[in-house]
């Protein structure tokens, strides 16, 4: 598996359990996440045979995963911890299943929509009575703590999924997902993940990171992009920020509200124009459907940022297809 460094692009490595003989998956499992993200004893609960998948992203200081498994249970036990450190700290934002999630200081239960951190080096006992898919992250203990980490210590669940969720462990686990879900491109920043992680595991009244904010920024604007009502007071209440500290956390990165919105809707814009399966959709409905308010607007938006206009940009697609 290849390293990537901060804000790449890097070689997803990518684990499956399937073609395996049934009696060999549990064994071979347990080697792959050894190697790859954490060690752990692995037990079935009702199935015969596991099913699983793992895709894996090495990046220069910062670990990430996308898990998805057949109900079983996995442990890390005091004896594990002493032969396979990781000495990290890891997160698990849950996507599908209920989970529970047995520690020293007592149990806690997951559902999806919840993000659980703890230290990797103190034992637990997690399971997946409905089988489970979970975005991880494992991070260093020196990183974490140079990012201005607090250890986990008792573990901490937050909530990114659900409504009122933690705006930074919102944007963290996108930022997770874009780089190694199912869709994954391998790309992630990494300075974005850490100051995430610090903002996300911060008390309410710490100061944030820019870059967190940033992040938290841009995650609203790509939920709420195709919304043309969509304006910085928005933004700004929705991460807990004014109007003003919005303006400053976005021009420290060379931007503005009203350009934020426009890049990522010309983004969303392209990749509809050059869609097959929009292709019996008009340039102007493809705009609305962007969040553009008209076809004028429209047009001279995607022109300002792609240096033509969205027929021409079609018909490159089209010119390229053919």
């Amino acid at each position: 598996m290849s390293r990537a460094t901060p804000a790449s692009r890097g070689a997803v490595d990518r684990f499956s359990t399937r073609g395996v003989p049934a009696a060999r998956r549990i064994e071979l499992w347990e080697e792959h996440n050894a190697d790859a993200l954490v060690a752990l004893r692995c037990r079935m609960l009702e199935e015969p045979a596991l099913e699983a998948s793992e895709a894996n992203l090495q990046l220069d200081r910062l670990h990430l995963a996308h898990v998805e498994a057949s109900p079983h249970a996995v442990e890390r036990t005091a004896r594990t911890v002493r032969t396979r450190p990781t000495e990290s700290v890891a997160l698990y934002f849950t996507l599908r299943g209920e989970a529970y999630f047995h520690h020293d200081d007592g149990v806690r239960r997951l559902r999806p929509g919840q993000l659980l951190v703890c230290d990797a080096d103190r034992p637990f006992l997690r399971g997946f009575s409905q089988g489970l898919e979970e975005l991880a992250m494992k991070v260093p203990y020196d990183v974490f703590r140079s990012a201005g980490g607090t250890m986990p210590r008792p573990a901490r669940v937050i909530d990114f999924g659900t409504p009122g969720a933690d705006p930074y462990a919102a944007a963290l686990a996108e930022l997770v997902a874009r780089a190694v879900g199912p869709d994954g491109d391998g790309a992630a920043d990494e300075g974005a993940a850490l100051d995430l992680v610090t903002a996300a595991l911060a008390e309410p009244e710490a100061s944030q990171a820019a870059g967190a904010h940033f992040a938290a920024a841009e995650r609203y604007v790509r939920q709420w992009l195709r919304d043309p009502t969509m304006s910085a007071r928005r933004i700004a209440d929705a991460i807990g920020l004014s109007e003003r500290q919005l303006s400053r956390v976005l021009a420290e990165h060379g931007t503005s509200v009203p350009r934020l919105i426009a890049r990522r809707r010309v983004e969303m814009a392209s990749r509809m124009l050059r869609m097959p399966s929009y292709a019996e959709q008009t340039v102007e409905a493809i705009g609305l459907r962007c969040g553009f308010s008209s076809a004028a607007q429209f047009s001279r938006v995607f022109r300002e940022q792609s240096g033509m206009s969205p027929s021409e940009a079609r018909r490159y697609a089209l010119a390229a297809r053919a």
